[in-house]
């Protein structure tokens, strides 16, 4: 496995590589992330071939100025190992400043996806989530990409930078892959207290009802006081948001007439957890 920590590394690598396909992550690797590179195997293979290419990069950009970018967990040996057991091909490790030149001023912004749901709560970030994205596309050129949808607004926000831009890159959406009690695999989990990492499954609980009473056609007024309802039996929950989306493109609902993203950003006391599960009438 060839690891390429700067740009010019990185594309130098690039030149001789052939068809390929990127992972792209913050590091503190997990199943989850795994399950990307597998996805991005696959779709190679069904091209007839290729290497996958997984970034790590903790990206200060989608930080805001009270966020947990200090605490963020960086174990880049352990990401390392992870990756080669994998079968990945390269690893691309920039430096902070490799990647944020003093001095830049462009930015890539999806106006009004990057301001809803996750958005809102977070000022800024889905500017810094699309901006690096879009540099890590230019630099390494791959020809796929996968991202997880466990971060659906992400998800759907970078299918629709893709498509407006006309970027050649095929977006390969990953289910979340979840622990034994339910809980979404996230690097976040780490920072949890025993207590709280015993309380968080308690979103994998509500979606759970929640994709039932969709199939049930219930309102969604009535389904978003049932999701409340669950989520409040938890004490150490400290709710941000409840949202029921349209799946497509994260549209206003007021009835449930298709598939519907149901997205919960939920506070275990200093770590933000973000959990969703489409599901249909």
């Amino acid at each position: 496995m060839d690891i390429c920590r700067s740009t010019d590394a990185m594309r130098a690598w690039r030149r001789d590589a052939g068809r390929t396909a990127l992972v792209p992550t913050m590091g503190a690797l997990h199943q989850g992330h795994l399950t990307l590179v597998a996805r991005a195997r696959d779709w190679l293979d069904r091209q007839g071939g290729g290497r996958v290419v997984t970034s790590i990069f903790v990206n200060p950009a989608q930080f805001g100025p009270n966020e947990d970018l200090d605490k963020y967990p960086r174990q880049e040996a352990q990401d390392l190992d992870l990756l080669r057991k994998a079968g990945c091909d390269a690893v691309f490790l920039p430096q902070v400043s490799d990647i944020w030149r003093p001095g830049a001023q462009t930015h890539v912004q999806v106006t009004q996806l990057g301001g809803i749901l996750m958005g809102r709560l977070r000022p800024g970030h889905f500017r810094g989530v699309a901006t690096v994205v879009t540099k890590l596309f230019n630099i390494v050129q791959p020809q796929a990409a996968a991202f997880g949808e466990k971060d659906y607004q992400q998800l759907t926000l970078i299918t629709r930078m893709v498509e407006d831009l006309d970027i050649p890159v095929t977006i390969l959406p990953v289910p979340t892959v979840r622990e034994p009690d339910g809980l979404a695999m996230s690097s976040r989990n780490q920072r949890l207290t025993a207590e709280d990492r015993a309380a968080a499954p308690v979103l994998a609980r509500a979606l759970d009802h929640a994709a039932e009473s969709v199939a049930m056609g219930t309102p969604v007024s009535l389904l978003r006081r049932q999701i409340r309802a669950i989520l409040s039996t938890e004490p150490r929950a400290d709710i941000r948001s409840i949202d029921i989306r349209d799946a497509r493109d994260l549209s206003r609902i007021a009835v449930v007439g298709g598939p519907v993203a149901i997205l919960l950003a939920i506070r275990f006391g200093d770590v933000l957890l973000i959990d969703q599960r489409t599901a249909h009438p």
